[in-house]
């Protein structure tokens, strides 16, 4: 909005709203997510506080904020927002396009094509975010990535590996015990709505890393062959590793307590 004071109203407005009316609906079994007031990061920073004590397990926020005119994370300018969700375990979720922008290849690609490249944004997100060094300032900062897939995990941190051998790429990284890839592992949390490939490469990725979404009702989704098609790609894990990425993980990363 072009008046600061009413946007801000506006998101404190929606914010209370989501966590009275919608989120706390009887049954708990929503999990309240706030949005964030970008125009300036330490009012960002203590509605982030003022949320936590309000019940708020998460807040959304755009993949790359630079995109949409505001600092780039490669800047210090949003250290008092990330010092605030880790200090109140609030979950930075970055949703594929929240900066107004997916990745074609030309004006006139067809639908097809912008959809089939949808998932590419999570990588890209997740590399920026890895060499923000964020996550190195705030190792203990949970950062969860929608519907951008799992399956390009295991070749990222093959790729992050290898750039640990040559020094030449890695001048951002000197004096940092953990590797980009641990960083990757430590501080990220990947979800998925049809990933059979990635499924198969769980170990490598970590299995306690892995959150299932449904999508519905959008056209991506497979709703309403959810069930049977998660089924088809994890049925055969052991009971404990389907139970976490099923509904432990997602518990345990949002803090949230498992419906009766």
């Amino acid at each position: 909005m072009k008046d600061p004071e009413v946007g801000l109203a506006a998101v404190r407005a929606w914010n209370l709203s989501h966590i009275e009316e919608w989120a706390g609906q009887p049954g708990n079994r929503i999990i309240p997510c706030q949005i964030t007031w970008l125009q300036d990061p330490s009012i960002a920073a203590e509605e982030v506080r003022l949320n936590a004590e309000r019940g708020f397990k998460a807040v959304s926020f755009p993949e790359s904020p630079a995109k949409l005119g505001f600092p780039s994370v490669h800047t210090r300018a949003w250290d008092p927002f990330f010092q605030a969700c880790q200090e109140t375990e609030t979950v930075v979720c970055l949703h594929i396009g929240s900066s107004s922008d997916v990745l074609s290849t030309s004006a006139d690609a067809p639908l097809a094509v912008v959809n089939a490249l949808l998932y590419v944004g999570a990588p890209i997100t997740a590399v920026d975010w890895v060499y923000s060094l964020i996550p190195v300032r705030f190792p203990d900062l949970r950062i969860a990535l929608s519907e951008g897939g799992i399956g390009w995990v295991p070749s990222l941190i093959d790729r992050l590996d290898h750039n640990m051998t040559h020094q030449a790429y890695e001048p951002t990284w000197k004096g940092i015990a953990d590797s980009p890839a641990d960083v990757l592992r430590r501080n990220f949390w990947f979800s998925t709505i049809d990933d059979s490939a990635g499924f198969e490469q769980r170990e490598r990725i970590g299995v306690e890393n892995i959150l299932v979404e449904a999508d519905y009702p959008h056209a991506d989704s497979r709703w309403p062959d959810t069930q049977t098609v998660l089924h088809e790609q994890i049925g055969m894990c052991p009971v404990e590793q389907v139970e976490m990425i099923t509904h432990k993980n997602a518990s345990r990363l949002f803090r949230h307590p498992l419906p009766v």
